[in-house]
């Protein structure tokens, strides 16, 4: 199949390095004589036709910049029938050739959608919550967890300096990634993640206490926004123990900020990948991070992946956070 005019839109929550990937698609897929659309806003936006065509400056200064430049959004009438209509009708009209979706897991599901429609569409996962499971890595992780490591950094100052416990949600609803590869690296004496069920007695006080008697006088506790609410566990803990504790949701920072090195490199490569892809005559496929190798496989077992917990990681957390 000869690729001539192919589409990029970025949906979901925003991820540091989504700029990195469209900036990739756009200027490779130029050097091969295909011409580029963006679509802003997401699914929302091819639905409606707010579509223009990109060129090599389109992209330019925009490598290091959080966030995207074609915008992004959650698009209710897109889970309808009528809804995904409206967008393969845009595309037909405009003579799309393919699709290329960068997003989360609801929007690996949109692509798929889209693709039983008759769509050739393309999913590059980019999520700070890395929850996309047919990809061992999904672009934004690697940025986002660098921020909430430098904020407990900081919290961590005031928690020595008053010798209390400062209890950080950090964001993850049904994926506690970002709280344990965040926790590890702070040396956090608990970690709360949505995969793991926990015994606040024994798994929270009883480790705050045994290093209280080693000789510890401050402490930090990194809790997944999906496992528990921050501002609870901060004061079972002072109840408890009797230590002064305060609990920070560090939220949106999270998902702001400039792409870190792997993120960028990660997501331009991806970027390459999705042109390649659609250069050999395939449809309708996800690209993954595999091993450390940039892969693909079909939409379908792309959604119908399921996440594998990394048992060794959390068992190495607890450890050495006494």
């Amino acid at each position: 199949m000869n690729i001539e005019k192919i589409a990029i839109l970025t949906s979901g929550g925003d991820a540091p390095g989504m700029n990195a990937a469209v900036r990739a698609i756009v200027r490779y897929a130029i050097s091969q004589k295909i011409s580029v659309f963006g679509i802003k806003r997401g699914f929302m936006g091819l639905r409606t036709g707010d579509v223009f065509e990109m060129n090599l400056r389109t992209v330019s200064d925009i490598l290091h910049r959080g966030g995207t430049v074609l915008y992004s959004s959650r698009d209710k009438k897109f889970e309808t029938d009528e809804g995904v209509m409206e967008a393969v009708e845009v595309c037909k009209s405009k003579k799309i050739d393919a699709v290329i979706v960068i997003g989360g897991d609801g929007s690996l599901k949109g692509a798929q959608a889209l693709s039983e429609k008759g769509i050739n569409c393309i999913f590059i996962p980019a999520t700070i919550d890395n929850d996309v499971a047919s990809s061992d890595y999904s672009i934004g992780f690697d940025t986002a967890m660098n921020t909430a490591m430098e904020m407990v950094d900081k919290i961590r100052d005031t928690a020595q300096s008053h010798e209390k416990c400062s209890v950080v949600e950090v964001m993850g609803r049904h994926c506690g990634d970002i709280a344990l590869s965040t926790g590890i690296a702070v040396g956090a004496t608990a970690i709360l993640i949505p995969e793991v069920t926990q015994d606040f007695e024994k798994d929270v006080i009883s480790r705050i206490k045994y290093t209280q008697k080693m000789g510890k006088r401050h402490f930090i506790v990194i809790v997944a926004e999906g496992s528990a609410k921050s501002t609870e566990i901060a004061k079972k803990i002072e109840v408890e123990t009797g230590i002064h504790s305060r609990s920070t949701i560090l939220g949106h920072v999270q998902r702001g900020g400039s792409p870190t090195l792997r993120d960028r490199v990660v997501a331009s490569s991806m970027g390459c990948h999705a042109v390649d892809i659609l250069m050999r005559g395939e449809k309708n496929r996800a690209v993954a991070s595999k091993c450390g190798n940039i892969i693909d496989c079909s939409l379908d077992s792309a959604v119908e992946a399921k996440k594998i917990f990394d048992v060794d990681l959390y068992e190495n957390a607890l450890h050495i956070s006494i």
